[in-house]
């Protein structure tokens, strides 16, 4: 017998934040609204899609967190600095990891070395509340 632990509800959240945080602070600097808007439609980064082999258990939830935040300082460094070399080991490491639970991220490193200096997105969080 063998005892699994299911993720915990606020483990699951921040999960789903850092999957969003790619659609909204990272891809709008790299990717334009259509593109982004077929990432969405493809499954790219979504837990929801078919192939998910994600059960909803702890060991799983922080294999895919950490690969999540480790694409994320990866993504980020590469777009200020612009050198992806040395990096992408570990892009393509946290890569496989996100494959292995069904997770789409079919992206190369060197995707990220331009950063656009002022994007317009859709997909950017609302700054406040109001509408002007």
């Amino acid at each position: 017998m063998k005892i699994m632990y299911a993720v915990t509800p606020e483990q699951e959240n921040y999960m789903h934040y850092l999957l969003n945080y790619f659609y909204t602070d990272i891809f709008p600097y790299y990717f334009d609204d259509e593109q982004i808007h077929q990432f969405e439609e493809l499954g790219i980064l979504s837990l929801d899609h078919e192939h998910v082999t994600y059960n909803g258990t702890m060991k799983e939830a922080f294999q895919i967190i950490s690969a999540l935040q480790s694409l994320i300082t990866v993504i980020e460094h590469i777009g200020e600095q612009g050198e992806c070399e040395q990096y992408e080991w570990l892009f393509a490491r946290n890569q496989k990891i996100l494959a292995r639970h069904g997770i789409a991220f079919p992206f190369e490193a060197r995707q990220f070395t331009r950063k656009r200096a002022l994007p317009c997105s859709i997909y950017f969080p609302a700054t406040s509340q109001w509408v002007m």
